[in-house]
């Protein structure tokens, strides 16, 4: 009997260690996909009112470029490079900017990991701000004077900015990032949360903490926003716990407030210290994450202003 109950359990433990082997590991907890209680307004934009236009071969897919049709009268703007997102979102907020800007909209597919390769190697982004500025030139009939270089990435689209930061000849030429829910990393241990004593891998931080330390002396000229949501991911790093990384090492405290932000979206806690803001906001559904990037127009006003 003793027997048999010793093979039983050895069984047991053979097809637990098999499913383990099998079952693939989540790469996040999902978020409730449905959200009723906020408004979650969506922009609506045809491209078709300004100039539209794709840059090919320069990445895997192609760059999408918005000029608002004002810019025909100017002879300056800024270049605002936005990484995952629909473009006509990001050409909205170029329309809606309150200053002449060119919108750059790349898409380059799932996970932060696309981004952060693609722009390891300084001169893509070299030709890339070229490609761009000579198509201006070409479809206005006249250059513009390069303004402000300005870096906007929504959820895995910090990446790219985490790449470029990474880079002592961009880190300087860069004059405002906007982070739009988007700034994760991983545990320490791989997936041991920071409730179970796992703590952050700061590595990949270092970049944006660097960015804020500058932004925080006015007279730098850079600026750097972060939003964030209560999204829980479970298997790495939130935008919370990242948001209150930067914090504690710059020794900025976040204060709660309670304020209406754009589309719907309810903040709930705000910090800075000079030209370095982080403002939290309700919300742990995959609406509530859409609704940082929907918001994109306005939070690039708070940005400049």
């Amino acid at each position: 009997m003793y027997t048999r109950l010793l093979l039983l359990i050895a069984g047991l433990i053979a097809v637990i260690d098999s499913n383990a082997q099998t079952t693939p590991l989540l790469s996040q907890y999902p978020s409730p996909m449905e959200e009723s209680v906020r408004r979650h307004e969506r922009v609506v934009f045809d491209t078709a009112k300004g100039i539209s236009f794709t840059l090919n071969n320069l990445l895997p897919k192609p760059v999408q470029v918005y000029l608002p049709q004002h810019l025909k009268h100017s002879g300056s703007a800024g270049l605002l490079i936005h990484f995952h997102g629909n473009a006509g979102i990001v050409a909205y907020a170029a329309e809606k900017y309150k200053g002449d800007l060119i919108a750059v909209t790349v898409n380059l597919g799932t996970g932060s990991g696309v981004y952060a390769v693609a722009f390891k190697n300084d001169s893509l982004l070299q030709k890339l701000e070229k490609a761009v500025w000579d198509a201006v030139a070409r479809k206005l009939g006249k250059p513009l004077q390069k303004g402000r270089l300005i870096l906007s990435g929504f959820s895995a689209g910090y990446g790219a900015v985490r790449s470029i930061l990474s880079s002592p000849v961009y880190f300087n030429r860069v004059a405002a990032v906007l982070l739009l829910d988007g700034l994760h990393t991983s545990y320490i241990p791989e997936r041991k949360v920071l409730a179970e004593g796992g703590a952050l891998d700061t590595a990949g931080l270092e970049p944006f903490l660097n960015f804020a330390r500058e932004a925080m002396n006015p007279s730098t000229g850079k600026k750097f926003l972060f939003t964030h949501s209560e999204i829980f991911p479970g298997t790495f790093a939130s935008t919370t716990e990242t948001a209150a990384y930067l914090l504690n090492r710059l020794q900025v405290k976040a204060t709660p407030v309670l304020k209406w932000g754009p589309g719907g979206m309810q903040q709930i806690s705000e910090a800075g210290k000079g030209n370095f803001k982080v403002f939290g906001f309700a919300g742990n559904s995959a609406p509530d994450h859409i609704d940082h990037f929907s918001g994109l127009y306005y939070f690039l006003n708070r940005l400049q202003k």
